[in-house]
C-alpha cells in the first residue's frame, strides 16, 4: 500500500515538474512545434513519466536529469538566437511545394509530403484551385503558408481607397464569466461607475452580463446570459 501512496505523490510531482518545464521552455513547446521543440517535449514527458511510476529509479536522479535537460534546452535556444547556422540546423528551412500554380513533386518527395495532405492544408487556407497559388511553402513547424496570385487575393480597404479608422489599442476585456475585471479597468483609466452607466444605457446590470469587451473603436460589445434565442444551433 505504501507503494501506491508513493506513486500518487510522484505523479503529482511529475505533473508539477511538467508545468514548470513547459513554462521555462516557453509557448513554442506547446504550439506547432519545430523538430527541436518536439524533441524537448518528448524528452521531458519521458522523464516525468518515469518519475510518476518507475519506482526503481531514484527521485533525485530523475530530478537531476530533468533540470539538466531543461538547462541544456534553454542554453541551446539562447545560443541559436545568436547563431544563424545553429538556428538553421535545429529548425531547418521552409520548403517550396507550389510555384506559380505548379506542384514541385521532387520537393514533396524529399519531405514525404503527400498530395492528400497538401490538398487538406490548401483547403484550410480557403484554396480549392491550385492554379490560384503563386507560392506555397511548408514551414519548419509543418504548417503551410500560401501566397495567392494577385488577381485572387482579397480586396483590402486600401485597395479601394476607403477611409480607415486608426486602431491603436487592443480590445479590453471588462467582464468575463459575469465578473468585472477590476485590473483592466484601472489600467485603462476606466471606472466601475462608467461601466455601470454604460450598462444602464442598455438597461442591463452587471449580473446580466456574461462577457463584455471594449473594442478598439471604443465600441462596447456585450454578451448576456440570456441571449433570447429560442432554438440555439447545436452541431452534433
Amino acid at each position: 500500500m505504501a507503494e501506491h501512496y508513493e506513486v500518487i505523490l510522484r505523479s503529482i510531482g511529475a505533473f508539477i515538474m511538467l508545468l514548470i518545464g513547459s513554462r521555462l521552455l516557453g509557448k513554442q513547446t506547446i504550439s506547432q512545434m519545430r523538430i527541436f521543440d518536439f524533441i524537448s517535449a518528448i524528452s521531458i514527458g519521458a522523464i516525468t513519466g518515469n518519475l510518476a511510476f518507475n519506482l526503481d529509479i531514484k527521485i533525485h536522479h530523475l530530478l537531476l536529469a530533468f533540470f539538466i535537460f531543461i538547462f541544456t534546452a534553454i542554453l541551446t535556444a539562447v545560443i541559436a538566437m545568436k547563431n544563424r547556422k545553429l538556428r538553421k540546423f535545429l529548425s531547418g528551412d521552409p520548403t517550396v511545394v507550389i510555384q506559380n500554380g505548379k506542384i514541385l513533386e521532387d520537393n514533396m518527395k524529399k519531405m514525404r509530403y503527400t498530395l492528400d495532405y497538401l490538398n487538406q492544408q490548401l483547403r484550410e487556407k480557403d484554396v480549392f484551385n491550385i492554379q490560384e497559388v503563386l507560392y506555397a511553402l511548408v514551414e519548419t513547424k509543418g504548417t503551410l503558408t500560401v501566397l495567392k496570385k494577385p488577381q485572387y487575393r482579397n480586396v483590402t480597404m486600401q485597395d479601394i481607397h476607403l477611409y480607415i479608422h486608426s486602431e491603436r489599442k487592443l480590445p479590453i476585456e471588462l467582464i468575463m464569466d459575469g465578473k468585472v475585471i477590476e485590473e483592466n479597468l484601472h489600467q485603462n483609466n476606466l471606472s466601475t461607475q462608467w461601466l455601470d452607466d454604460e450598462l444602464k444605457k442598455r438597461r442591463l446590470y452587471i449580473t446580466d452580463v456574461f462577457y463584455a469587451v471594449l473594442l478598439a473603436q471604443n465600441n462596447l460589445y456585450i454578451d448576456c446570459y440570456n441571449d433570447y434565442i429560442s432554438a440555439p444551433i447545436d452541431i452534433e
